[in-house]
């Protein structure tokens, strides 16, 4: 791999609560569409599609791109739980990265019903089998809750148990989104929370309340992925360079260890960061703005540490001394995250991509972080997969 891939183009539609939105394949046509306006090209220099989504019949992606043309292009269709997004970016990279093709598109949407998220294939085993029955050993299952957030709510409570963190400080992370959204128009909650309305919401598991779990939303988001030589035959303006990128899935500390972390991601995502960190030739120390995957708020503080933004067992002071916000150290998640934004799971990695791209060309308006140089973007999904991707100016 010895060309630079670049993203020449965005788009992303506003996310919506579920039976608000138009149709997944509207959804996608419209996000393809403003990335190849951005781009400032035509869907005939495609090459390659990459389309992602979790809940959807085969070929959802065909469906979605044979609205922007029918070129006759492989269109592939991906799905890799909440990394689904990150899953179709890093393909995309890949193919220009390796010269089969110069141009590729990478696109994720959901269609989500309200509500927890549902199994529907119950005459099989489910995949998650392995990480259920470690999750029922580690800390029991509540058959009147959902199972996501015992997950990461049995995760945030080791976290607390391990360090001596406060609730408080757990639902600071949400006050912090919440203020970050306020300037996100794509977001879907804007309105302020203080840590006390946080606190005294319905409680959930370990030391998660409601507003402190992502909401199932519907929405779409793409990117246009080029070599350099596409990108100077086409005239296109201020492309960003997907510097390093990294995907890992599982090893045996996930099941063996009996950390709770560990089982939704902390290793998957300490071994992603640490190639990228190598691959890109930076440190932590570099890094200015980080888009996380804060499906709750236990996910963000541990994903802290993970990440190696902060020392292990240093979360609550990193929070606390405002170093997650802008004048601290790093801004995480300007775009108010999963937390307020939404989490329509195919979307969502390249709602990540759509955000740095901005920040890193200076676009991102009020959410703008100064001087932003190099933008993490961090991508899990149980089950299980992790991508993480290291942004900078072309």
């Amino acid at each position: 791999m010895s060309r630079k891939a670049l993203v020449a183009g965005v788009g992303m539609i506003p996310f919506a609560k579920p039976g608000q939105s138009e149709v997944y394949n509207v959804m996608g046509e419209k996000a393809s569409v403003l990335a190849l306006r951005d781009a400032g090209i035509g869907y005939d220099k495609v090459e390659h599609g990459y389309v992602g989504y979790v809940y959807g019949d085969s070929t959802c992606g065909q469906a979605a791109l044979y609205g922007v043309g029918l070129s006759g292009i492989p269109i592939f269709n991906v799905n890799n739980n909440c990394t689904t997004g990150s899953s179709a970016l890093y393909l995309a990279r890949q193919a220009v990265e390796s010269g089969v093709v110069e141009c590729a598109l990478a696109l994720g949407f959901e269609e989500m019903r309200p509500g927890a998220l549902a199994t529907y294939f119950t005459d099989r085993p489910l995949a998650l089998t392995r990480f259920v029955e470690a999750m029922d050993k580690f800390v029991g299952y509540d058959k009147e809750k959902p199972r996501a957030p015992q997950f990461f709510g049995g995760a945030g409570q080791e976290y607390a148990d391990k360090y001596g963190m406060t609730a408080e400080s757990f639902a600071r992370v949400q006050v912090k989104a919440r203020q970050h959204a306020a300037n996100n128009p794509f977001a879907l909650f804007t309105k302020p929370l203080s840590v006390g309305e946080i606190l005294e919401s319905t409680h959930i598991f370990g030391p998660l309340t409601k507003f402190q779990c992502c909401p199932p939303t519907c929405g779409a988001a793409a990117a246009i992925v080029c070599s350099e030589d596409f990108a100077r035959r086409n005239g296109v303006n201020a492309p960003v360079e997907i510097r390093a990128q990294a995907m890992t899935t599982d090893k045996s500390s996930t099941f063996e260890d009996h950390s709770m972390m560990k089982l939704v991601g902390y290793d998957m995502a300490r071994e992603a960061a640490d190639m990228v960190y190598e691959q890109a030739g930076i440190g932590p120390e570099d890094i200015d703005v980080v888009e996380l995957h804060d499906c709750f708020t236990a996910n963000e503080v541990i994903s802290y540490e993970a990440l190696r933004l902060t020392p292990e067992g240093d979360a609550e002071k990193f929070i606390s001394d405002g170093d997650n916000t802008y004048g601290g150290r790093v801004v995480t998640n300007p775009s108010g995250g999963l937390l307020s934004k939404g989490h329509p799971l195919g979307a969502t990695g390249l709602a990540q991509c759509f955000e740095l791209t901005n920040q890193i060309r200076g676009t991102a308006d009020k959410r703008q972080v100064p001087g932003a140089r190099h933008a993490l973007a961090h991508n899990l999904g149980l089950g299980g997969a992790c991508v993480v991707t290291l942004y900078a100016a072309a």
